[in-house]
């Protein structure tokens, strides 16, 4: 008989030191795990207190400036509104300024007119130009209405013609444009008139393109003579047609 094959397995004595210095081993790792947390617990934790108190200042901070720019907006808003109620009463009252000014001279002229016709101590004269009134049309001629008038006390009709003569600048040069040029027909017969007491006459005249005018001599001649009166452009002016 064979002998049989050796056993594979091998039996050893555990010894009781291992085991101890396992153990021993396994409490140092524990109490080395509390000695960090402890040291991390006692320098982390008062700077955690102290960022937290400083992160609650700040919010409040920032709530306190949120609240005082919502108040600067509404003030800024209430400002606004009340500037903008004094620029447009402000603006209204310009208006009505301008409006009472134009009313007060149509007042003063109608008194002018008056006084003329009873024979007023404005004026004693005759024959007269009331008013020139110019209105730009949309073809680019002028279209002016004339107001002649002559003292009540006079009492007997007044005929006549007249013209115009418009005075201002061409190329950088002084110029006068005769009635024949203002109607375009060196022929043109000048507009006659006859009245007892006023009258309003009216017309067109077609100024040079490049023609820059000053003022405008109207003349009126009668079997009383010859009458001139010159009015300023600009004074001339009324609204007319887009």
């Amino acid at each position: 008989m064979t002998d049989p094959s050796p056993s594979r397995f091998v039996i050893v004595q555990r010894r009781p030191r291992t085991r101890v210095l396992v153990t021993a081993f396994a409490v140092l790792w524990l109490l080395s795990l509390w000695a960090v947390h402890a040291l991390t617990y006692r320098y982390s934790a008062p700077g955690l207190g102290k960022t937290q108190t400083d992160l609650a200042a700040l919010h409040e901070e920032k709530v306190e400036l949120e609240r005082r720019i919502e108040r600067l907006r509404q003030r800024n808003a209430t400002l606004t509104r009340s500037d903008e109620t004094s620029r447009s009463a402000n603006q209204e009252l310009q208006e009505t300024l301008a409006e009472r000014d134009s009313q007060l001279a149509d007042l003063r002229s109608d008194v002018a007119f008056y006084e003329r016709l009873v024979g007023g101590s404005a004026q004693r004269g005759g024959l007269a130009v009331h008013s020139l009134a110019l209105t730009p049309g949309s073809d680019g001629s002028w279209r002016y209405t004339l107001t002649l008038t002559q003292n009540l006390k006079k009492a007997s009709v007044s005929k006549g013609e007249l013209t115009l003569q418009v005075e201002g600048v061409q190329d950088g040069k002084l110029s006068k444009l005769a009635w024949g040029e203002l109607l375009q027909s060196p022929q043109a017969k000048p507009q006659g008139f006859s009245f007892k007491y006023f009258q309003q006459l009216e017309g067109s005249v077609m100024l040079p393109t490049g023609f820059t005018p000053h003022r405008v001599r109207v003349s009126l001649r009668s079997d009383a003579g010859q009458t001139e009166r010159v009015f300023p452009w600009q004074d001339t002016q009324t609204a007319g047609v887009s």
